[in-house]
């Protein structure tokens, strides 16, 4: 038996090699890669989508914006152009979930500080208390980096056809008030194609994990 080894040993090796890398190659082909959806208005909650948009199932993005940010500076889709970004609903005054989120994408913040292909954006819902000085000092209040995280407001009509016609995130307020609508836990990541491709609840910590994960995916694609 061992002279019979001996003899076929060089056969035997490059058998185990070729098998092995073989299975590996297996490995790699069967094994399913990372990849992250791309939503479109008929994949999300009816709830959280303007009804003139719910019918869109495919080449959905960010329409173009102009909101003032907390340094009083117009921010339009151009300062956005070719970045990944995570945007978000609001409000100053808000008790309740607010802080949460705000304090999670401060998380998100410093998991992104070095990464120029990434941005933030947070929307007020209530444009008329929340002035360029309240958003300034809640900037300053939550830590904000003014040159990656911009929290605007503007006109509510625009705002409220961005959150729920383009980010499709926000829930419909009391149908007396126009535009009325009631902010979400959700965060919507958007990629540099703008193109929604996360939506996460602001207030967990294991989907603040997620996201970082799937920002640092989209960075490397």
């Amino acid at each position: 038996m061992k002279s019979i080894f001996m003899k076929y040993r060089i056969f035997i090796g490059i058998f185990l090699v070729f098998s092995s890398v073989t299975l590996y190659l297996f490995y790699v082909a069967l094994k399913p890669s990372k990849s992250l959806p791309i939503y479109n208005p008929s994949d999300v909650n009816p709830e959280l989508v303007d009804s003139t948009v719910q019918y869109i199932s495919k080449y959905h993005t960010i329409a173009d914006f102009s909101f003032t940010n907390q340094n009083g500076k117009t921010i339009t889709q151009k300062d956005y152009e070719g970045k990944i970004y995570v945007a978000d609903f609001f409000f100053t005054t808000c008790g309740s979930i607010c802080p949460k989120m705000t304090a999670n994408l401060f998380e998100v913040q410093k998991a992104i500080i070095n990464n120029p292909k990434v941005m933030l954006l947070s929307h007020t819902v209530f444009p008329e208390t929340d002035s360029v000085p309240a958003l300034k000092a809640y900037a300053v209040k939550y830590g904000v980096n003014d040159k990656k995280w911009n929290l605007v407001t503007g006109d509510k009509k625009e705002i409220y056809t961005m959150a729920r016609k383009s980010y499709l995130a926000v829930k419909l307020g009391k149908p007396s008030e126009l535009y009325d609508m009631v902010h979400t836990e959700n965060f919507v990541l958007v990629d540099a194609k703008r193109r929604v491709r996360g939506f996460y609840d602001g207030t967990k910590k294991e989907d603040i994990q997620k996201l970082i994960e799937d920002i640092n995916f989209l960075s490397n694609e």
